[in-house]
């Protein structure tokens, strides 16, 4: 297997280890949107369409640094914008009036004789993390790389007065996506041959190599049906829907690392009594974390009473000097029609769904600011759309999915970490008091839960929904 990075022969034989450059190309003005502002400084899900593009490239392990190629007049305003959060981002650079000119700045700003360079437009910013590693290194075996999915619809051609002249074999058609992605030294050597022909016009940077140096083949690398180009008004509903629905696992951590993260740490688990707070509880202390549980049915504290909360967290702070994870796993479900609801059962149902949440962050923000901890809340899969019977627990759910991203970005600032776990259909006493017994083997483990909160809790992720699902080969994570 190639090593991502290790592009550049020196004599001998052997392979040098070149820069690999993440370009955001951001010069797009917003036309088509109907805006007064670059489309690029647009917020999506709670930020510029540009900071979660440069988020991705900056926090790539395979990516080294990241440029900016901005529309003109915009330098300083965008500069201000991402100031120092980006540790890779090296420069910010005004475009060009076309794409080729932008990307002639870009050859001429990388001073390496060789580099790994993957331009990407700004306004697809649901790029993900296999994307960029498949192109990076695509690019030990190839000299260019470009991004596409097999087209769904049937493309058809058609001749000045819009009738069909030919409809192309589907199968061999690909929708055209980014990054593209290049050697310095093949990318240079096309535009040098390019800048010679007095008609030469490209809307993408593969098109040059393909025309200008045949003898060059443009691997393709498979993209994302989710890496959507923000071009129509439409598109901006789409990303943000997408945003609020990202999940992905939790990286898993074996016991060791496990015992390794945890030795030391104090937690405070919410809802500890039983099912998965319980099991939350057991498995740190044997990794060696300090844990203290509370629940309603074992120290009687309400987790939705804000007082009660901090008085609570007050007494472990004092006691133990520091609090580096509070989580809330209580909840209750209760099964039926609205209508019939009883108002204490509707206030109850709030309360502890989702006021109990809101108070618990509250009370938990000072000493999670103090650690640069981790707050971490749990969800439903039913947040996604409300389901009949269970009106107020899938909408409280899909608030707290809500209350964990706008949390993640207002104390990020403070170094604190706040992810929601969105478990499968899991064995708990709250779920068999609601449905009864279920067939063996259709539900998670409350330990599975429980695993997979820890492995989330020793991780640096924010402001995510972390999905665990059952998995035939036992995967605890799916």
């Amino acid at each position: 297997m190639a090593t991502p990075g290790l592009a550049a022969s020196r004599p001998g034989g052997r392979l040098e280890r070149v820069k690999t450059y993440g370009v955001v190309l951001a010069g797009g003005v917003g036309a088509r949107l109907g805006l007064s502002v670059p489309k690029q400084m647009v917020k999506v899900a709670g930020k510029t369409i540009l900071e979660h593009t440069v988020a991705a490239f900056d926090s790539h392990p395979l990516i080294d640094e990241v440029m900016v190629m901005i529309t003109p007049g915009w330098t300083e305003r965008v500069a201000t914008l991402l100031g120092s959060r980006f540790t890779k981002l090296s420069l910010i650079l005004e475009g060009g009036v076309t794409r080729n000119e932008t990307t002639r700045r870009v050859l001429e700003a990388i001073d390496a004789e060789e580099a790994k360079v993957l331009l990407h437009d700004a306004v697809r910013p649901l790029v993900d993390e296999r994307i960029i590693s498949q192109c990076v290194g695509a690019l030990d075996r190839h000299e260019a790389v470009d991004v596409a999915i097999p087209s769904s619809d049937t493309v058809v051609m058609v001749d000045d007065d819009e009738v069909i002249t030919r409809i192309p074999d589907r199968s061999r058609l690909r929708r055209g996506q980014t990054p593209q992605a290049f050697k310095l030294s093949t990318l240079r050597a096309a535009y040098a041959k390019a800048i010679e022909d007095p008609y030469f016009h490209a809307t993408d940077d593969c098109g040059v190599v393909v025309r200008y140096l045949p003898e060059v083949d443009v691997k393709c690398v498979l993209g994302s049906e989710n890496n959507i180009k923000v071009t129509h008004p439409v598109d901006l509903t789409i990303a943000d829907k997408l945003f609020q629905l990202a999940t992905q696992a939790a990286p898993h951590k074996s016991p060791q690392q496990l015992t390794q993260a945890l030795t030391g740490q104090v937690l405070v688990v919410l809802g500890g009594s039983y099912g998965i707070g319980a099991e939350i509880a057991r498995i740190a202390r044997a990794a060696g974390a300090t844990v203290v549980a509370h629940g309603r049915s074992t120290t009687g504290l309400h987790v939705q009473d804000l007082e009660a909360l901090e008085a609570a967290l007050a007494e472990v702070r004092a006691e133990h000097g520091r609090i580096d994870a509070v989580v809330l796993t209580a909840g209750v479900l209760r099964v039926g029609p609205l209508a019939t609801a009883s108002p204490e059962e509707i206030d109850q149902s709030i309360a502890i769904n989702y006021t109990a949440a809101v108070n618990v962050a509250r009370a938990s923000y000072p000493h999670l600011a103090e650690s640069h901890g981790h707050l971490l809340l749990f969800t439903s899969s039913s947040y996604t759309r409300g389901r009949e019977n269970y009106a107020l627990y899938s909408s409280a759910k899909a608030a707290v999915v809500n209350l964990t991203q706008a949390l993640s970005e207002e104390w990020s600032a403070d170094g604190i970490k706040v992810n929601v776990v969105n478990p499968e259909r899991t064995d708990t006493p709250m779920r068999a008091n609601a449905f009864g017994e279920e067939p063996a083997g259709s539900l998670l483990s409350a330990e599975q839960v429980a695993e997979a909160s820890l492995d989330t809790i020793t991780s640096d992720l924010t402001g995510i929904v972390v999905d665990v699902r059952r998995d035939p080969v036992g995967d605890k994570t799916g």
